[in-house]
């Protein structure tokens, strides 16, 4: 699978801070990975303290400024002082990237209420006090929310976690229209990404599947999120706010699978 070409030079988030939810792994860690070599000073923040000061450590050595903030996004009072947090460490907050989530598995007519708790809470009710809470904070500056190509084609027995997708797109058109002008909100909708809970779950034999109905040839890498995110953060999208940019590798393009070429062997065939 090709690699993400290295960021060399681009410093578009200098002396600013970023706050990403969700950053001790996965696509929040290097979206955490990436704000710091474009130069802002990264919040990193998860439930579990070693992996957080893991991300911490691997960007410092890499020349970085960062700092870990335990919270739990389903609390309420740890997203409050999450933020404060943040603010008083660096003296404001100019980006902040909504990524935190999780998902159950579950049919519509399986889910509990528990199910449904633990998805809305973690994945769309603390993306709202999230920006709600960093609103307070920004003179100037931009919210990305993290959500998914669940919210435009989804599959079975993914509820709530395709409705809350579905939903973060919403939010984020609201959000871009009472936050403006100062604050521009928009939603990055990843597709598959080649992260350790999802390969895990993979046999060799459906990823290389997964590769060829890919109009790229290939699934994701969160270094690709991670380029996304920071693009709609950075000035280079100022006049873009309130958008849903789906990051996908094309495969809500695809209406019948069957009948694709091969993607994966074009491209190898291209490399020969």
């Amino acid at each position: 699978m090709p690699e993400s070409p290295p960021v060399e030079g681009i410093r578009r988030f200098e002396g600013e801070t970023a706050l990403v939810t969700g950053s001790t792994r996965g696509i929040g860690e290097e979206i955490a990975k990436r704000f710091a070599r474009e130069g802002a000073n990264v919040v990193v923040t998860g439930r579990t303290r070693a992996d957080g000061e893991e991300t911490v450590a691997a960007i410092d050595a890499a020349g970085g400024t960062a700092t870990f903030v335990r919270a739990d996004m389903r609390d309420p009072d740890d997203i409050a002082a999450l933020v404060e947090a943040t603010a008083e460490k660096y003296g404001g907050l100019d980006v902040l990237v909504n990524n935190a989530g999780v998902e159950t598995n579950t049919a519509a007519d399986e889910a509990t209420m528990d199910d449904w708790a633990f998805v809305v809470e973690t994945d769309f009710r603390s993306y709202w006090l999230c920006a709600k809470h960093a609103r307070e904070h920004m003179d100037e500056g931009s919210i990305v929310n993290v959500s998914s190509n669940h919210a435009r084609l989804t599959m079975p027995a993914m509820f709530p976690y395709n409705a809350v997708k579905a939903g973060i797109d919403g939010m984020t058109r609201s959000m871009a229209l009472d936050f403006g002008p100062d604050v521009r909100v928009n939603t990055v909708n990843p597709g598959w990404v080649a992260i350790g809970r999802t390969m895990e779950e993979l046999d060799e034999e459906y990823r290389d599947h997964l590769e060829s109905i890919h109009p790229v040839g290939r699934i994701g890498t969160p270094e690709d999120i991670a380029g996304v995110v920071s693009f709609l953060a950075s000035s280079d999208a100022a006049f873009v706010t309130g958008a849903s940019l789906v990051a996908d590798g094309g495969r809500t393009v695809v209406m019948q699978d069957d009948s694709l070429p091969d993607y994966r062997k074009r491209r190898e065939d291209g490399e020969d």
